[in-house]
C-alpha cells in the first residue's frame, strides 16, 4: 500500500492537515477531523470540491 500524502494529526485545540512530501502543514486548523477533506487531497485533485469541503470545515469552527 502506497504511503499517503496528506494526513490528518491531531493536534492541541483541534487537528491540522499534514503534507508528508513537503513536510510542513497544509489549512487551517479544523475542530473536527476532516476525514472527506484529507480523502480529497489523496484522490483525485478536484478544486471545486476542495474548494467547497473547505468552507464545509471552515464554517464548522464557528
Amino acid at each position: 500500500m502506497a504511503r499517503r500524502r496528506y494526513v490528518a494529526r491531531g493536534v492541541p485545540g483541534g487537528y491540522r492537515v499534514w503534507d508528508n512530501r513537503g513536510r510542513r502543514w497544509w489549512g487551517d486548523l479544523y475542530e473536527l477531523c476532516p476525514d472527506e477533506l484529507v480523502e480529497a487531497l489523496n484522490g483525485g485533485a478536484d478544486p471545486a470540491k476542495l474548494m467547497a469541503l473547505m468552507k464545509r470545515y471552515r464554517a464548522l469552527k464557528r
